[in-house]
Order: structure tokens, then sequence, then C-alpha cells
């Protein structure tokens, strides 16, 4: 699969968090595990950014990406132990548009929307 398929992949996959994390405040349960998802490396795409070259790692839109994935699967662990502690209010604090959640959701999107207009998809 090409680079700009599989960030496109990325963007729908990483959205989908949003819908899993508000479903863990509003049931205080969730399939994931915390440790499970601040692991960058364990979902599709971090696994994929992992086979990529050494010169592609190399290249600043790949690292600023990288550098944002780790944060954004930071801050949903972050959110999803609040939620699972039944701190509801702080959960969704960390999901308005001014939270760190949706801070770095955003800013993940956008770097790689980026990234992949520049591989031409």
């Amino acid at each position: 699969m090409s680079s700009p398929e599989q960030i496109a992949l990325a963007i729908a996959a990483h959205g989908t968090w949003k819908s899993r994390l508000k479903e863990a405040i509003h049931s205080g349960k969730s399939v994931a595990s915390v440790a499970t998802v601040r692991a960058d490396h364990k979902c599709e795409f971090g696994g994929w950014l992992q086979t990529l070259s050494a010169a592609e790692k190399k290249q600043p839109e790949c690292q600023q990406v990288q550098a944002l994935h780790t944060q954004f699967h930071r801050e949903a662990a972050r959110t999803l132990k609040l939620a699972l502690a039944g701190k509801r209010e702080a959960a969704e604090q960390a999901m308005a548009l001014d939270g760190p959640f949706a801070r770095s959701s955003s800013a993940l999107t956008v770097s790689l929307m980026a990234w992949r207009q520049k591989l031409g998809g």
C-alpha cells in the first residue's frame, strides 16, 4: 500500500478514537486497556511507521507525524484512564475543543493531511 493510502487510513482510524473515548466516558468501560492505547506502535499506523526506511524516517514530515502520533496516543490513554476511573467531567474536558486530547488529535490530523498532500495523495 502506498504512503498516501496508508496516511488516509490513519486519519480515519485515529478519528474513530473520539467515538471510542466518548463511549468509554459514558459507560466507564473500554475493550482496550490504557496501556494498549498508550502504545503508539501497536496501532496499524504505528506499525506501518516502524516499517519505513531510515531515509523516510528522516523526512521532516515523517518526524513531525511520529512525534504527534506519540502525543496523540498519550492523550488518548490519559483520557481513557480518566474515563475508566469514573472521572467523567475531567475526561470530557480533555475531549473539549481546547482540551489536550482534542488539540493532539487536531494537530495529528493536520500534519497527516499535509504529509499526504506532499506525497501526492
